[in-house]
């Protein structure tokens, strides 16, 4: 038998495991029938510590736990990581890496040219409410039929990069879930989010690990 995901994340030192997060329990349920596929998986934000932390984006960086974890536990995968700092050192057949500030629409649009479509997308970057919502303008369209597009860490923004005054992603999509709508401080970006809602076959939001009482965490978005 093949180990779980949990397991593997474990094993690689992965935040999005038992030990922290637990992301990976959820993830194991939604990912295992595609485990097998030859799919395309793109992760943002690599290594915790980046400039979310006050860190500079030209810190060494020296491992790739949730990178290792896909590649293991999708052996037909395409995995590719974008992250503001260098990765580029990190070597596999299956693995490209995108090197892209997400303060700028543009950067993340330029980043993702050379690929036609994703079939998973998760956003783990800066967790910044506008870098959130830059990707996920950006990305939403690119994301195959069917697909999965994941935002965690929505109740933790940080201070060197959240915006005064922007709507916070977890209010974005609750709002969503109790309207069927967007609605965002920036009404040009309202009407953006708001054509991309006949695409959207459903939203999930899920609290911080799975417990009711405590703030939403990760969103999930099903495409058609």
């Amino acid at each position: 038998m093949k180990p779980g995901l949990t397991e593997i994340a474990d094993r690689f030192g992965s935040d999005k495991g038992s030990r922290k997060h637990r992301y990976t329990e959820l993830y194991h349920m939604l990912f295992s029938p595609l485990r097998e596929r030859k799919l395309t998986f793109l992760e943002m934000g690599l290594l915790i510590g980046g400039p979310e932390h006050g860190n500079a984006a030209t810190r060494e960086t020296t491992d790739l736990p949730s990178i290792r974890m896909w590649l293991e536990y999708f052996p037909n995968a395409r995995i590719i990581g974008l992250d503001v700092s260098d990765f580029s050192w990190f070597e596999h057949e299956r693995f490209d890496f995108l090197r892209c500030d997400m303060d700028e629409r543009q950067k993340i649009a330029d980043a993702a040219a050379g690929f036609d479509e994703f079939d998973i997308i998760l956003e783990d970057a800066s967790h910044a409410s506008h870098h959130q919502q830059n990707a996920f303008l950006e990305l939403f369209p690119k994301l195959a039929p069917e697909g999965l597009y994941i935002i965690e860490d929505l109740r933790w923004q940080p201070k060197a990069y959240e915006k005064p005054g922007i709507t916070k992603t977890a209010a974005l999509f609750q709002g969503y879930l109790n309207t069927g709508s967007f609605e965002h401080s920036d009404p040009k970006v309202a009407v953006e989010l708001n054509a991309l809602r006949t695409d959207i076959s459903g939203v999930f939001v899920f609290q911080a690990k799975y417990q009711k009482r405590r703030r939403d965490q990760v969103a999930v978005v099903h495409k058609k």
